[in-house]
């Protein structure tokens, strides 16, 4: 009796916290890191929940240019989350021990190989090509090898790959490039370098590529939380899921709201950019089994190309973040009540 009894208390005071936290934020100010582009649109929204108070949280959204500047400072516990190519978060939780997990996936396939040109109809055309791309060691570089040889080609010996820290890099070489350049472009930035550039083509969707030779989900992206924060801090990582899963639902509804948004903040450089790219962008929130369904049927593809891919051996089930089954329940009590 005296644990039901408890039990029901700790219900009772979880509840009263998360419930309160739709109208009033908490004290807790969650340092969340972004790498500009699609990876971080879904987050945007958390701040203007946070300027018109229906955030439960203060967030402090800290932007980079390549995941490596995000890597050292979440292992040093300067970060709490971050939103990171899917197999580098793999990679990471290897290598810290378990130090992170992910929590949801925030974006699915976003990756084209664009030509300043007509001459690339298919990956078969691509033999003998110099390829610019961003994302060496994450999402791009793993995703763009294993098409390569799903196609019959070497990605060692039939391209050359050139790999730049940065995608406003690769668009820069793009612009600067005679004809015939050909590169490997996340959105926006396609979007961004086809405005700029009316004869830059699409030439290949590496998502509907993906899905002609593999029956797995391409995820581009997820965001994670430090395992030690989490442990800590459940009911402050359970009213997150709740505001970022209202972030990205504005994120692909209010198109024009986001994209201003996306501009202040720095994630895409002009709000015509991505007001432009967002629908393309596939910006979603997917947590729990479907998560860990979709996630680990990709890494095991990353895996079975080359296990340096996902770290050297697939994560175990820690890898994936749960609410505890208490918080679980009311969490989903308040979600459904505030559809």
């Amino acid at each position: 009796m005296k644990k039901l009894t408890s039990l029901l208390l700790s219900l009772v005071l979880m509840v009263s916290v998360l419930a309160c936290g739709a109208s009033a934020k908490t004290s807790t100010k969650v340092r969340i890191a972004g790498l500009k582009g699609p990876t971080t649109m879904g987050l945007v929204n958390l701040l203007s929940m946070e300027k018109d108070g229906t955030a439960s949280l203060d967030y402090d959204l800290q932007l980079y240019g390549a995941a490596d500047e995000i890597v050292p400072k979440l292992i040093k516990g300067e970060l709490d989350m971050a939103a990171i190519p899917a197999n580098l978060a793999a990679t990471l939780y290897q290598k810290t021990n378990g130090g992170i997990q992910v929590m949801a996936v925030n974006t699915l396939g976003v990756l084209y190989v664009v030509e300043k040109g007509n001459t690339v109809h298919s990956f078969a055309d691509l033999r003998g090509r110099t390829i610019l791309s961003t994302g060496k060691g994450t999402t791009p570089e793993y995703v763009l090898r294993y098409l390569l040889k799903k196609n019959g080609l070497d990605p060692d010996k039939d391209v050359k790959i050139e790999y730049y820290s940065e995608a406003s890099e690769v668009t820069a070489q793009m612009a600067a490039a005679r004809k015939d350049a050909i590169a490997v472009l996340p959105q926006p930035y396609v979007t961004a370098a086809q405005m700029k550039d009316s004869g830059l083509r699409v030439v290949l969707d590496l998502t509907k590529e993906w899905n002609r030779v593999c029956d797995t989900q391409l995820i581009t992206g997820v965001t994670v939380v430090r395992t030690e924060y989490a442990k800590q801090n459940p009911d402050v990582i359970a009213a997150f899921l709740t505001d970022y899963q209202k972030s990205v639902k504005a994120a692909n509804e209010d198109i024009d709201g986001t994209a201003a948004l996306c501009e202040e903040v720095g994630v895409v450089a002009k709000a015509a950019i991505a007001k432009k790219a967002l629908p393309k962008c596939n910006i979603v929130y997917r947590n729990g089994q479907e998560m860990k369904k979709d996630i680990s049927a990709y890494l095991q593809v990353l895996y079975d190309a080359s296990p340096a891919a996902v770290g050297g051996k697939l994560p175990d089930d820690n890898f994936y973040y749960t609410e505890p089954s208490v918080l679980r329940k009311v969490m989903a009590a308040i979600r459904n009540s505030a559809k």
